[in-house]
C-alpha cells in the first residue's frame, strides 16, 4: 500500500504538476521556485499544496514585491512569512526539528550572507537546528577558529564562500562532520561570477567536502537536512 501510495500520480494545474507524494518518497514535500512564477501562481500551487494535507509549503528565490502580493492573495486565515535575506517565503510554519543534533551555516564573508540565510531557513523550515557563523573567511583565520567548538559539534556543515573558496578546505580540516561547499558568486573579475570559487571547492584537498553548484543555498540546506536527519 506504501509503495501504491509513493507511486500515486501529481495533479496538474496546467502550469504546474503538483507532486503530493513527493514526501513519502524523499522525505520532503514539494517546494516552490519562486523565479519566474507570478504571484498568482505562487498562490494558486500553495493553495492546492495545502488543500492536499501540505501545511509547511517553502517558496525559494521570492522577492519582496511578489510575496507582498503572495501574502494579500492568501486566505487571511493562512499564515505567511517573508525572510528578506535569503529571499524566501514560508507558508504556514516551520517543521519542529526531528533530532538534537544541529547544521552549522559557515560564511567567508558578509556578502555571502544571502546565500546562506537561503541554506539555513531551507534546513529549518524543513525540521532541522541550525546555528550561524558569518563572516569567517580565511583573511583573518582566527574568526573561524574562534568557533572550534560549534565546528567540532556539528552534524552536518555548510562552508558558503566566493572569492578562491578557501573556507570549505580549512572547515574540512577540522571536521569529521560532512562539508557542504557552497561557491558563491561573491567576488572581482578573475572570481568569473563564482567559477573560481566552484573549481577551488571541487579541488578540496580536505576529505569530505562535498560541492553543490552556485549560488545554491537551497540545494546545500535541502541535502543537510537529508544527511542530519538520517537514521543510525
Amino acid at each position: 500500500a506504501l509503495l501504491q501510495l509513493k507511486e500515486a500520480p501529481f495533479e496538474d494545474l496546467g502550469f504546474a504538476k503538483l507532486d503530493h507524494h513527493r514526501a513519502l518518497r524523499q522525505g520532503a514535500a514539494e517546494v516552490i521556485y519562486g523565479a519566474g512564477k507570478t504571484a498568482a501562481q505562487i498562490v494558486k500551487i500553495a493553495e492546492t499544496l495545502r488543500s492536499g494535507g501540505q501545511q509547511t509549503i517553502l517558496i525559494t528565490r521570492v522577492d519582496a514585491e511578489k510575496a507582498e502580493a503572495v501574502r494579500e492573495a492568501l486566505a487571511a486565515d493562512v499564515p505567511f512569512t517573508y525572510f528578506a535575506e535569503g529571499r524566501i517565503g514560508l507558508v504556514g510554519k516551520k517543521a519542529a526539528p526531528r533530532r538534537e543534533g544541529y547544521i552549522l551555516v559557515a560564511t567567508g564573508g558578509t556578502s555571502d550572507i544571502p546565500v546562506a540565510e537561503e541554506a539555513a531557513l531551507t534546513a529549518e523550515i524543513l525540521g532541522n537546528h541550525v546555528r550561524r557563523v558569518y563572516d569567517v573567511g580565511v583573511a583573518g583565520l582566527h574568526r573561524l577558529l574562534a568557533h572550534l567548538d560549534d565546528i567540532m559539534g556539528a552534524r552536518v556543515i555548510i562552508a558558503i564562500a566566493g572569492m578562491e573558496g578557501a573556507l570549505a578546505s580549512v572547515i574540512g580540516g577540522l571536521t569529521d562532520a560532512p562539508v557542504i561547499a557552497v561557491p558563491t558568486s561573491v567576488g572581482y573579475g578573475t572570481a568569473l561570477g563564482g567559477v573560481t570559487a566552484l573549481l577551488s571547492m571541487l579541488n578540496s584537498c580536505a576529505s569530505g567536502v562535498s560541492v553543490v553548484n552556485i549560488d545554491n543555498g537551497f540545494g546545500a540546506g535541502y541535502l543537510a537536512g537529508q544527511i542530519n536527519n538520517m537514521e543510525g
